[in-house]
């Protein structure tokens, strides 16, 4: 395991939640982290859990979730995450969140539900889903928990976070 690596991405992390915890928004802090990933990537291929453990491996997911500026990369790092699911290098639920969030990004349904928004009366509501009969399904298959007790884990968020 590369620990300089997986050391360096956990404090990308780090300045990532401080900036989104802070409720002051920078999107200098996802710039600066797309540019650091896409050179991690370019060298080392997709941070896995061999390469730099869970920790870094889900970190660089987050990461690469937040790297909304650059859609083409974020489809890359799906194709790279897609390729290491079959041996179990990364948790299957990095892929099915990065796909939601790709797709919605690409205006396309989104597959596992992930994705929300607060609409103008303040309330959470998730993103176009395809084939909403089946989204269980999709979901356990991903790791994922239903849909309904997802949904009612981001209303308690956001009611926690902005009383809404």
């Amino acid at each position: 395991m590369n620990k300089s690596l997986q050391q360096k991405i956990l404090r990308m992390v780090k300045q990532d939640q401080k900036m989104r915890m802070s409720g002051k928004w920078n999107s200098k802090v996802d710039i600066k982290n797309t540019q650091e990933m896409k050179k991690i990537v370019s060298k080392y291929g997709w941070p896995d859990i061999n390469l730099v453990g869970k920790k870094g491996s889900e970190g660089a997911w987050i990461l690469v979730q937040h790297a909304d500026l650059d859609v083409k990369f974020q489809e890359k790092c799906l194709k790279l995450i897609k390729e290491k699911l079959k041996d179990k290098k990364v948790l299957s639920a990095n892929y099915a969140y990065l796909k939601d969030r790709v797709n919605v990004n690409r205006k396309r349904p989104q597959v596992f539900g992930t994705q929300f928004y607060l609409n103008k009366n303040n309330k959470l509501v998730p993103r176009p889903i395809r084939d909403r009969k089946n989204l269980d399904k999709r979901r356990k298959k991903y790791g994922l928990e239903s849909f309904s007790k997802y949904k009612k884990m981001m209303e308690d968020k956001i009611i926690k976070k902005y009383g809404v």
